[in-house]
């Protein structure tokens, strides 16, 4: 079904609207992405979308590949530019479904992990997310203090990369907790003289790697806790690498055997 939109007063608008926001996500357990990339992506995943929303000329440049089962609304420019986070949108969007069946819990997770501790900005997510994406890990913990993943500039950044790989909110001291339970590793990132040389350390199959806040790094009550804390040598002048850049240093080096 096609149903064609023109004002932005109309209740479907401000409804897609809300679901840019955390209280949207919340109350209608459901988050607004945008951009052909992003929403090809998620159609080839078999994400489950509930709107597909574009405009005339983005609809039909797409139609082949739209599913029938998800109604469709046509919309004006001028409602493209209400539900965009962009300057110059591509005209097209997607309502999904967050499924609370794709969680992935401590106790059954494998392979390897990114877990994100304070990470703020959208950029650095959605390097890391795409890089885990890269280099063959299983999936991404949204730690407390970091920025939702439903975020519009998060999932942008991201690019797709969140409908290969398994994304969750949780308590990174429960994660880090249940991973030693299972004697399996859990990395941290930190820059001391307890830290080993980040080349030292044998790949496995399951593990995790935390990543922490930008200006901080990783919170003292997580470093303590961790196998152990690993740090990149530098060789120049820089104080330290950008958090997206170091993230995917050490993740390709501990899922390397994946890579032979």
């Amino acid at each position: 079904m096609r149903e064609k939109i023109t004002s932005t007063q109309n209740a479907r608008v401000k409804r897609w609207q809300h679901l840019t926001t955390k209280k949207g996500h919340q109350k209608y357990q459901a988050y607004l992405i945008e951009g052909w990339h992003t929403v090809g992506d998620a159609i080839q995943a078999g994400r489950p979308l509930t709107a597909i929303i574009g405009t005339h000329e983005q609809l039909t440049n797409h139609g082949a590949v739209l599913p029938d089962s998800v109604d469709q609304f046509e919309v004006s420019a001028d409602i493209v530019k209400k539900l965009s986070d962009t300057v110059t949108p591509q005209g097209i969007f997607a309502v999904v479904t967050i499924s609370e069946t794709a969680t992935v819990t401590p106790e059954k997770a494998t392979g390897g992990w990114l877990l994100l501790d304070h990470v703020a900005d959208p950029g650095n997510i959605g390097t890391m997310v795409r890089t885990a994406d890269a280099a063959g890990f299983s999936g991404v913990v949204f730690g407390h203090g970091t920025s939702s993943q439903y975020n519009p500039k998060v999932i942008r950044a991201m690019q797709g990369s969140q409908f290969h790989i398994s994304l969750v909110a949780g308590d990174l001291g429960d994660w880090i907790a249940r991973f030693k339970e299972r004697e399996l590793a859990v990395y941290g990132s930190a820059l001391n003289p307890a830290a080993k040389d980040y080349r030292t350390v044998s790949p496995t199959t399951t593990f995790a790697i935390i990543m922490g806040n930008e200006g901080q790094g990783m919170t003292a009550d997580l470093l303590a806790e961790t196998t152990a804390n690993l740090y990149i040598p530098i060789k120049g002048q820089a104080e330290s690498l950008n958090v997206g850049v170091a993230a995917g240093v050490l993740m390709f080096q501990l899922n390397s055997h994946l890579l032979d």
